[in-house]
């Protein structure tokens, strides 16, 4: 409901004031609500959507088509009745609205569907299609709402709103990913060395952070090889990096970013792994 809310502030504040359009089910509504009356957007979002509920309690969990209900009426509520709250729009230069009015509603659709729900059908479309046929979500929102911003060109006769439409969704999705995936990064971290029980044992003591150790072979040497396995914060990843070569300078490190991790359990940290993140962040700001 706050997401719902921060992205309905964004709508009444900055796109429509300047003739902006948001993606999806709900741009095809601000595109016919210039036409027909702004005051109908908020029933059009509701019924352009509701096709894309119908069809994704065939193919999608009962829980997330909760949410996806939830997240849409409240959504239309806030663009209903945040204008007798604040009716105050914003007018200034084009990158103005663009970053700022992308980054609130991206904030605001970020946390809507970190909380697993969404308020545009085409986000419901992508989730069908990747099951589907395999293609990104992403991919499929990009495609229509190029399409709608294209349509809104050719409504309107004029193709700055619509462009400008374009490069505010891309802040929108830039923001989004801040939202979803935050700004501590987790990273996944494979060691390969002739020293891995030293590193292990470092690791393990000095840093406070569990691993786990795989057995490989070189495709080269044929010889045995054990690979470490270690999944670690972003602020975490200088001090293993420099852990690592000065036990061993000629070690092998790769590292990956990892979009979400989980294990079923309970998710607090334990304590020991605070306790490590606290010190690293303490060394970071006595260095700086």
């Amino acid at each position: 409901m706050i997401g719902a809310c921060i992205a309905a502030f964004s709508i009444n504040t900055f796109f429509l004031p300047n003739r902006l359009i948001d993606g999806g089910t709900v741009g095809i509504a601000m595109i016919i609500g210039r036409l027909v009356g702004i005051s109908w957007i908020p029933v059009l979002a509701c019924l352009f959507a509701l096709p894309f509920v119908i069809l994704a309690i065939r193919h999608v969990g009962k829980l997330f088509i909760l949410h996806v209900a939830v997240a849409i009426l409240s959504f239309a509520l806030a663009l209903h009745f945040l204008p007798y709250f604040f009716s105050t729009p914003f007018h200034g230069e084009s990158i103005e609205v663009v970053v700022i009015g992308g980054g609130i509603l991206g904030i605001g659709i970020g946390i809507i569907i970190r909380m697993g729900g969404c308020v545009d059908g085409t986000e419901i479309l992508g989730i069908i299609f990747n099951r589907k046929f395999g293609f990104t979500v992403g991919q499929v929102v990009l495609f229509c709402n190029i399409g709608i911003f294209a349509a809104a060109g050719l409504v309107f006769q004029e193709w700055h709103p619509p462009l400008m439409s374009l490069i505010a969704f891309i802040v929108v999705a830039k923001t989004m990913d801040v939202v979803l995936i935050g700004f501590d990064e987790t990273k996944s971290v494979l060691v390969i060395s002739n020293k891995f029980k030293e590193i292990e044992t470092a690791v393990l003591h000095k840093l406070g952070i569990g691993l786990t150790v795989m057995y490989g072979r070189g495709g080269f040497s044929g010889d045995a090889k054990e690979i470490l396995y270690i999944i670690i914060e972003r602020l975490q990843l200088a001090e293993l990096k420099e852990l690592i070569y000065s036990i061993d300078p000629r070690a092998f490190v790769a590292i990956e970013t990892l979009h979400e991790v989980s294990t079923g359990r309970n998710k607090e940290k334990p304590y020991y792994r605070r306790v490590a993140q606290l010190r690293t962040i303490c060394k970071r700001l006595l260095r700086g």
